[in-house]
């Protein structure tokens, strides 16, 4: 006989497989993934995927619950931040209020830690004076190599609320790319069928962005880029598609590796509204990014 739980209000619009980590047993991620994927978890009788967002009421089964080993918590190494740098992260604040904060995250450091990183933006936030009396829930993420805006709330309520906003696409997003090549004025949008691959399957998702071309020359162009959908490295594969990959782009984009080290995305400017307030913010990009455009546009 499965375990019941019925979905409480601190967890409505929260993904099933956080859920199950916060209100169930702490298990790695991997292995809740793989639970879900053999249909030990089931939602409102249905089969469901980790990424489902739950809804105040609903009703989860757990099978052989009884067979799974929390994680030792003990084990669990947290990435502990230096008091200087720390300090530095006062540099990077754009908006602190009581239910959320806004930085301009520096390249090269990723949002969370994971397998192939360990010194990350949570952790090093957490022990700032800006969590002092909260938490970070991460709403939205950035690559490790772009910089730019990047919301953390402070409480699960706007945690949710935002994760709603994203999902509905009421939070606009605009990026600074600079890309190889001169971009064809011609083109206005971009839409693409992307291909995925999860746990072996194929999975192909619509991509749709729109361009801007701000300046350019016969080698490189400066765009402003807003995505409508939300795709994993969307912007990057797109405007490899078009024939024009992003300076430093060496995931997708190996020529010109050893000349930039960086990638040239930059998450440049956030607007959404809360209760009727219109909230816009706008983070400058990084010395590399600045240097870059001087000597080459």
């Amino acid at each position: 006989m499965p375990k019941s739980f019925n979905v409480d209000d601190d967890f409505n619009g929260s993904r099933l497989d956080k859920w199950f980590k916060n209100k169930v047993i702490n298990l790695p991620h991997s292995l809740i993934e793989k639970i879900i994927r053999q249909n030990k978890i089931k939602v409102n009788k249905r089969k469901t995927k980790s990424s489902y967002r739950l809804q105040t009421g609903d009703l989860v089964e757990i099978y052989d619950i009884n067979k799974f080993k929390p994680t030792d918590n003990k084990k669990v190494i947290k990435y502990l931040p230096k008091k200087k740098e720390i300090g530095a992260y006062d540099d990077h604040i754009i908006e602190d209020n009581q239910n959320f904060i806004i930085i301009n995250k520096p390249i090269g450091i990723p949002v969370q830690s994971g397998t192939k990183s360990f010194r990350n933006i949570i952790d090093i936030l957490k022990n700032t004076k800006y969590f002092k009396n909260s938490k970070p829930f991460i709403v939205h993420r950035l690559d490790k190599e772009t910089s730019g805006i990047l919301i953390i709330a402070k409480n699960r309520k706007f945690a949710q609320l935002f994760t709603s906003l994203f999902r509905i696409r009421k939070i606009h997003k605009t990026y600074l790319a600079l890309v190889h090549g001169k971009v064809n004025k011609s083109i206005k949008i971009m839409k693409d069928e992307l291909v995925y691959y999860e746990n072996n399957k194929k999975n192909v998702q619509k991509a749709i962005s729109n361009l801007k071309i701000i300046k350019s020359n016969e080698n490189y162009t400066l765009l402003e880029l807003n995505p409508i959908t939300g795709r994993k490295h969307q912007l990057r594969r797109q405007l490899l598609n078009i024939g024009n990959p992003i300076v430093g782009d060496d995931k997708y984009f190996l020529i010109n590796r050893k000349k930039v080290k960086n990638l040239m995305l930059h998450a440049y400017k956030v607007k959404f509204m809360i209760n009727n307030v219109q909230y816009n913010f706008k983070a400058k990009y990084n010395y590399m990014f600045e240097d870059f455009l001087k000597k080459n546009i």
